[in-house]
């Protein structure tokens, strides 16, 4: 991190992600044939798994990016301009509800393939996590009221130049046809 930046929110992720990612294993184990065979070693392993995964994650907002870790055999590390930001969502299916966890999902300007370039399960707080991203955001590239006034602003002071430039253009046809006149 540079001396620049300043850590704004830490992200804490809920221990009750781990339970969620072991009943869905357990759920994919029950669905295939192949599954239920593996489905007492998944159960075991499983538990040391999703707790070492979770471990691995790491989701800090500085007031100039979102840095994001994680990964146990595959590490990945994103640091992602705030200003490149275009959304983040909250996604919550009926086995996150049950266990009370929501995925922040981050999307990105430029962003190639579908889907978000991040995203995190087990937030605490995802909703104010969101928001103050959000807001960051914002305060890093001005809101959209802010856009659009200066947007508005530049239309007119682009407006007053086109009809200086044509009076201007007017004038120098008027000298050109005296001069042709003559």
């Amino acid at each position: 991190m540079t001396k620049k930046e300043r850590v704004i929110w830490d992200a804490e992720f809920n221990d009750s992600v781990t339970t969620y990612w072991l009943v869905n294993g357990i759920l994919i184990c029950i669905v295939t044939f192949f599954g239920i065979l593996v489905l007492p070693i998944w159960y075991f392993a499983g538990k040391w798994l999703t707790r070492r995964y979770l471990e691995s994650h790491e989701c800090v907002l500085t007031n100039r990016s979102l840095k994001v870790k994680k990964g146990i055999l595959t590490k990945i590390e994103k640091t992602v301009p705030l200003d490149r930001i275009t959304d983040v969502g909250i996604i919550q299916g009926p086995i996150m509800r049950y266990f009370e966890i929501e995925a922040l999902s981050v999307e990105t300007a430029g962003q190639s393939g579908v889907g978000s370039l991040i995203q995190l399960a087990g937030i605490k707080e995802g909703r104010k996590f969101r928001d103050a991203v959000l807001e960051q955001r914002d305060l890093v590239v001005g809101s959209s009221e802010q856009i659009s006034d200066q947007s508005a602003a530049g239309q007119m002071s682009d407006s007053s130049e086109v009809v200086n430039l044509l009076q201007a253009i007017k004038e120098s046809v008027s000298r050109i046809e005296s001069s042709l006149g003559k």
